[in-house]
């Protein structure tokens, strides 16, 4: 069992209940995951992950692209729900991102740390971003990459955060040597909680429902 699987398997098992605007959900805080690059290989081998939509939304957020029709374009429709445009969303922070990599591969500083800040308190908003901040570390010639998740759909949205964070790390000239995400509040949500028992099981033909 690859360690995002884990992470499911602890939600359900010792979970605790809580219901929100949203619905019902399993929860766990302050959860932490730390993988590596063999983790990864690991997670994307045994997970089913949309590859090519994660990387095309990664590349529209770090151009701050707010226009809903252009995810669709790119066949991205789950921020539909949101409106006609993402308000203080990921793109808004996202696009301070190119500048930060080209600073972190210019200055190659292992005595500093680079940091993105997502969400912004008191921005008026239509979907918060989940990712809050971002943190990269040079040691020892190799990159240590930290993010911190306000609140995390263990079911739709962490797989979709730590393949963009992978991605992230492809594009800085160090060698990746961990990524830890720390998870304030990691939950399934109960109308996921069978379908995530099946996955677990070992029936990859699973779809869950987003939950806004």
């Amino acid at each position: 069992m690859n360690k995002y699987y884990k992470i499911l398997d602890r939600i359900i098992h010792i979970g605790k209940q809580q219901c929100n605007k949203k619905g019902e959900i399993r929860y766990l805080l302050n959860e932490q995951l730390t993988l590596t690059p063999s983790d990864l290989l690991d997670i994307f081998e045994t997970h089913s992950i949309a590859r090519r939509k994660l990387k095309d939304e990664l590349q529209l957020f770090m151009q701050g692209e707010r226009q809903i029709e252009k995810y669709r374009k790119a066949g991205i429709a789950w921020w539909d729900y949101c409106g006609s445009i993402l308000v203080n969303s990921y793109p808004t922070y996202l696009e301070k991102l190119p500048p930060l990599i080209e600073k972190i591969n210019r200055e190659k500083r292992s005595s500093k740390n680079y940091v993105l800040f997502l969400g912004e308190t008191g921005a008026e908003t239509n979907q918060a971003p989940c990712l809050s901040l971002v943190q990269f570390q040079i040691d020892e010639c190799e990159l240590v990459m930290s993010a911190f998740q306000r609140s995390s759909d263990a079911n739709l949205g962490l797989p979709a955060d730590i393949y963009h964070l992978y991605l992230m790390s492809r594009q800085i000239d160090f060698p990746l040597k961990s990524i830890t995400l720390n998870l304030a509040n990691v939950h399934i949500y109960k109308n996921n909680i069978e379908r995530t028992k099946e996955l677990l099981n070992g029936n990859e033909d699973i779809k869950f429902e987003l939950n806004v």
